[in-house]
């Protein structure tokens, strides 16, 4: 049998510990995708190793993402030029005129 041993495993699950996650909160069965409901309000979660457990509020889909993502807005410069395709000879592109 191929199994893995403990201390990897337990190695990979502590990777995980202070990971959060945002959940939407919506009634009943309703969709959780997070791109179904932006405006619903999200849980924010905690892995502590066992279970996700509560650690904050979120008004909004934007909301939530700055708070899982703090990093991003700031890493994410806008870019000003847009990539032009050079010519090429795959499958996808036209054959010049």
């Amino acid at each position: 049998m191929d199994d893995e041993p403990l201390a990897e495993w337990a190695e990979r699950r502590d990777a995980r510990v202070g990971q959060l996650r945002a959940v939407p909160l919506v009634t009943g069965g309703g969709p959780r995708a997070s791109h179904l409901n932006p405006e619903a309000p999200r849980a924010i979660q905690r892995w502590n190793g066992h279970m996700w457990e509560p650690h904050g509020f979120a008004a909004n889909l934007a909301e939530a993402r700055r708070v899982l993502f703090p990093h991003a807005e700031a890493a994410s410069a806008p870019e000003t030029t847009t990539p032009r395709l050079d010519p090429g000879t795959g499958r996808h592109r036209k054959p010049p005129p």
